[in-house]
């Protein structure tokens, strides 16, 4: 007799997965929380302060990739077909494969954050000034790694809209603008991006050099601004260059929505530059009517032009009967969660923009964080408008085919005379 091999079930398997994954998460915490109570009080906020600076964007990031794999994932249930809205090749990622690469930046990320803070309280600073570094190294690495492997297609396709966000130089697509709207949601991970490379190139990491905050890495540097209104412009541009080809007008005020931005930021940044009574008697009165301005102006937006609330959503009607689909579809209490959480979050994300609120890092993580899931949202009911408008044009376009024409209508006649 052969022995026959015994294979465990996939649900088995999964759960096996779960497991380690939260069992490696706790031990992550346990390791990460003793070595942070090793140092000193004062120490310790500070270095805190720093740790987050270097990992909280590749965190919100991680964040973001899990989101889009749960938005895959309604759309798949539904009948939305997303790979033709975005003009997607049949290699393009599933949301089982988004996750996959999620779950493993969820391990990684972590794995380092708590190998910096390890090493550090143990004395090995040259050792824990390291682990950011070869974090980032590794992430650029894996995204241009010109070989088959790892996704080959989906890198390319990313990397090539990014480039054309950056140089609006041809026509904008549907892709286009939707991933430039989601890194304005991302601009704050941006701004720390960029001074987390900052100290990594003047070899500030796990020092407290940079605390000074006039020196070049410092939280008063002109940088922090000048990134965080970058994705505004793009977007901007954008909207310009769909002007120049389509001459609709409403590109121009969808243009001006995103202009509204700028003076938020800079206005914000000024603080670290001007007297304070200047600031408090005429900046900041100034920052405040701008910051209701691009709340106002980005919600009406949203309502009245990137989603489609005058019926029901259909996005979470499924295929089939799935518990989910129970809950959300045709239910008001979703539209009302939507506009309340979309108009409140819309103001919140103020916060984030302006740079003399920004000294509480857990706060303007969690906001951000908010803002990510706020796009999160945002994205099922844009998707959901976009492939409605493609669908009409299509009925249009067939339902013109289908008329007779005038030479149709003659020879057809059974009335005409010679």
């Amino acid at each position: 007799m052969n022995p026959t091999a015994i294979v465990p079930s996939p649900i088995l398997l999964w759960r096996f997965k779960v497991f380690l994954f939260i069992l490696w998460g706790l031990f992550c915490c346990k390791i990460g929380w003793d070595s942070v109570m090793r140092m000193s009080v004062d120490l310790r906020d500070l270095f805190l302060y720093e740790a987050f600076l270097y990992y909280n964007p590749l965190l919100l990031v991680t964040m973001m990739v899990w989101f889009w794999g749960i938005n895959l994932w309604v759309f798949s249930q539904s009948n939305i077909n997303h790979a033709k809205i975005f003009e997607l090749d049949q290699n393009h990622l599933t949301h089982r494969e988004i996750w996959k690469c999620a779950t493993w930046m969820t391990i990684v990320v972590p794995t380092s954050m708590t190998a910096y803070l390890y090493l550090y309280s143990h004395g090995e600073v040259s050792l824990a000034a390291s682990q950011p570094v070869l974090l980032y190294v590794a992430v650029v690495m894996i995204l241009v790694f010109p070989f088959e492997i790892f996704y080959l297609s989906s890198r390319y396709f990313l990397l090539r809209t990014l480039w054309r966000i950056v140089f609006p130089l041809q026509a904008i697509t549907f892709a286009d603008f939707f991933v430039a709207d989601i890194l304005t949601s991302m601009s704050k991970v941006f701004s720390d991006l960029e001074r987390s490379v900052c100290r990594m190139i003047h070899r500030q990491v796990a020092t407290i050099a940079w605390f000074e905050a006039d020196s070049v890495c410092g939280s008063h540097s002109v940088a922090i601004p000048v990134v965080l209104v970058l994705p505004y412009l793009f977007r901007l541009f954008q909207c310009l260059r769909q002007y120049k080809d389509t001459g609709e007008k409403t590109t121009l005020l969808n243009a001006l929505k995103y202009s509204t931005a700028v003076p938020v930021i800079f206005l914000s940044a000024l603080k670290y530059h001007v007297f304070p009574d200047r600031w408090t008697n005429f900046y900041r009165p100034l920052w405040l009517l701008s910051s209701v301005l691009n709340s106002s102006y980005s919600f009406y937006w949203d309502v009245k032009r990137d989603w489609d609330l005058s019926t029901f959503t259909r996005i979470f009607k499924f295929n089939r009967p799935h518990f989910f689909s129970h809950l959300l579809y045709g239910r008001k209490w979703v539209y009302i969660w939507v506009l309340g959480s979309n108009l409140i979050l819309r103001c919140t994300w103020t916060y984030k923009l302006s740079a003399h609120l920004r000294h509480n890092y857990l706060t303007v993580f969690t906001i951000t964080a908010l803002e990510i899931f706020r796009r999160f949202q945002w994205i099922f009911f844009r998707v959901e408008n976009e492939w409605n408008k493609m669908n009409s044009k299509t009925n249009i376009q067939i339902t013109s085919s289908n008329l007779p024409t005038e030479e149709d209508k003659l020879l057809n006649s059974s009335n005409h005379s010679v």
